[in-house]
């Protein structure tokens, strides 16, 4: 991509220059502030290097992937976090797309503007500005909002620019697969220090992934893009063997990260392949809602949700992920007492602000008067800062049961046009991407009922991600049906 050498004409630039230098020495000599005089010239060197400077790159946008397996938390202030390096690789390539589009609005992809999609996407996106406004926390929220914008413009308008060939799908699932495959050899290794504990996995893979149901929801998302590189791969081909060494790699690192979820998870998404093939999406989405409504309704009448308040001085936690395991079933795992006592303060939240919500990222500053001490377990006090552990409820309590709505509508969307590009699509290799694609969004679907991850770097990447390979099939599905007309 370049920008173009003339944005505005010569006498244009010479006449906006003119006027910038006349103000600011006018201002410098009057009131004695010299360094005043040096920004005209700092401003014609930025608008002369611009299109060199700043602009959709593709090296970046292939770094930017590379380095998402491998970024971690860097606290830079007791209130400011970055998620180091790729958080700053996003704000770089989002930067770029911006300027390049406000100085070339022409080049905006039009399956932008022809996909129910990215409808739904700006929607959702105008929505989360409008709770904003009435949020009670607004400068937090402002924050979200921002950050929601540097996930959308690399993963889903980056694939846009920078996707046009094979090749490319190629490299971009080499950028994926490969710095994760390096991270899963050495947290086993150092896991294998430690005799694979349950306890230990933590200390294995820090410094990259927050916890272990971090490093096995990316893991879990990365097996399925594995598998379909090695299923498009020549069978005589030296990189098959590779990918199979990846792929068993994978799986033990998803066995040994101890994760519940993530082992429902990665089925879930095998599931969904099957269902995408058989053209099922409509009854089991039909199926799922219905579900979700009946226990939903069975849980709140007669207050049925009292029966799993735990006993607080019989909740634990396990070094040994067999305790863990049957702690879980008999109800007194910790993780699982600590996510009711927080859903109940959700859900009372909700009731409180239904329409516009709390605000985007006000969960954890509002809910503890929504709690109800019979739920309390012996880590409320919530020293990690952490929100509610299901997005859904997350997104309901925060911007209201609107927020929620468009959200699903978005999700319902995809896996509609998924199906829908599984049989349309000429290309056997584009059809394969669009299963992949399913298993991958139900994966990311099915993990944040118990967590919340698509707003952080490592889930969130994929799910955007995986929206803009959406569009990309969309786009390639266009290009086949004008070929034949």
């Amino acid at each position: 991509m370049v920008l173009p050498a003339k944005s505005f004409s010569f006498p244009i630039t010479a006449g906006i220059f003119s006027l910038l230098f006349a103000v600011c020495w006018a201002y410098a000599i009057s009131q004695h502030a010299y360094p005043w005089m040096a920004v005209p010239f700092l401003a014609l060197g930025c608008y002369t290097l611009l299109p060199q400077l700043i602009q959709p790159n593709k090296r970046l946008f292939w770094l930017l992937f590379i380095t998402i397996p491998l970024s971690t938390e860097w606290q830079i202030t007791t209130t400011l976090g970055l998620d180091f390096p790729d958080e700053l690789f996003m704000g770089l390539l989002s930067i770029g797309i911006v300027l390049y589009l406000l100085l070339r609005p022409s080049s905006l992809p039009n399956i932008l503007l022809q996909s129910n999609l990215f409808t739904f996407l700006l929607l959702g996106w105008i929505w989360t500005a409008i709770t904003c406004i009435y949020s009670t926390e607004p400068l937090l929220s402002v924050k979200f909002l921002l950050a929601k914008c540097w996930f959308i413009l690399p993963f889903v308008f980056g694939p846009l620019f920078f996707i046009k060939k094979i090749e490319d799908w190629k490299t971009w699932a080499a950028c994926w697969l490969i710095p994760m495959l390096v991270l899963v050899v050495q947290v086993i290794i150092r896991h294998g220090q430690y005799g694979f504990t349950f306890f230990h996995i933590r200390k294995a893979m820090a410094p990259f992934f927050r916890n272990h149901v971090n490093y096995a929801a990316l893991i879990s998302l990365l097996l399925p893009v594995a598998i379909l590189s090695f299923y498009l791969t020549p069978r005589f081909s030296p990189m098959r063997k590779w990918l199979l060494f990846g792929i068993v790699i994978g799986l033990a690192g998803w066995i040994l990260a101890y994760s519940r979820g993530a082992w429902l998870a990665l089925p879930a998404g095998g599931i969904m392949v099957v269902v995408i093939r058989k053209k099922w999406v409509v009854p089991v989405l039909i199926t799922a809602g219905v579900l979700v409504v009946i226990s939903t309704a069975w849980l709140v009448t007669e207050k049925r949700y009292m029966r799993f308040a735990p006993n607080h001085d019989q909740t634990y936690f396990h070094t040994q992920f067999r305790q863990h395991l049957q702690a879980t079933f008999d109800g007194k795992d910790i993780s699982t007492a600590e996510r009711w006592h927080r859903w109940v303060a959700g859900v009372r939240m909700l009731t409180h602000e239904p329409i516009t919500g709390f605000g985007p990222n006000s969960f954890y500053r509002h809910y503890q008067p929504y709690t109800l001490q019979k739920f309390r377990t012996w880590v409320s006090d919530n020293p990690e800062h952490s929100t509610v552990h299901n997005y859904y409820l997350l997104l309901a309590l925060e911007q209201g049961w609107i927020g929620l709505l468009l959200f699903l509508l978005l999700a319902i969307a995809m896996f509609l046009s998924l199906q829908r590009l599984s049989r349309k699509l000429q290309s056997h290799f584009y059809r394969s991407i669009a299963l992949a694609i399913s298993a991958i969004l139900t994966i990311v679907l099915v993990l944040n009922l118990m967590s919340d991850l698509i707003e952080t770097d490592k889930i969130g990447s994929v799910f955007y991600s995986c929206l803009g390979a959406i569009l990309l099939l969309e786009q390639e599905l266009r290009r086949e049906q004008s070929d034949l007309a």
